[in-house]
């Protein structure tokens, strides 16, 4: 993944180019685990004030770059979206939130179990959480 053109990823997504948004789309790339600005703020080693951060994110999330994981406290983790085909479908899949380093993970390969819903229900997203612990904490 660090072979990505930043550059040409952001004018791809149609994004004017900032030294704020390659240094945070940098971070994902570098990353795999999901980041919280806190740490966007950590890995990009930069003097970006938190607004330009957060509305960074807010475009990249917008722009289908990035998306909001879910979880179980107050804190907002980011992951870059992996996509599946050549329409740019978002790819449903799991995340597992380690108990001991807090860490969330974005599991790709593990298939979302079906779930039927009722008469007139329409899925559009299927987030799911894996609570444990993860490899590196076992």
């Amino acid at each position: 993944m660090s072979d990505i053109d930043i550059t040409a990823l952001l004018k791809n997504y149609g994004l004017h180019i900032t030294d704020a948004r390659k240094m945070v789309l940098s971070a994902f790339i570098q990353n795999k685990n999901a980041l919280t600005q806190k740490d966007i703020c950590y890995f990009t080693h930069t003097d970006f004030d938190r607004v330009t951060i957060y509305r960074t994110l807010e475009a990249f999330v917008e722009k289908g770059i990035i998306h909001i994981i879910p979880s179980m406290d107050t804190i907002i983790r980011y992951s870059l979206i992996r996509k599946v085909s050549k329409a740019d479908c978002y790819q449903n899949h799991l995340h597992f939130l380690c108990d001991n380093c807090g860490k969330t993970t974005c599991l790709d390969t593990v298939p979302i179990p079906s779930i039927r819903l009722p008469a007139g229900f329409m899925s559009k997203q299927t987030e799911v959480i894996v609570k444990g612990t993860c490899k590196n904490c076992k």
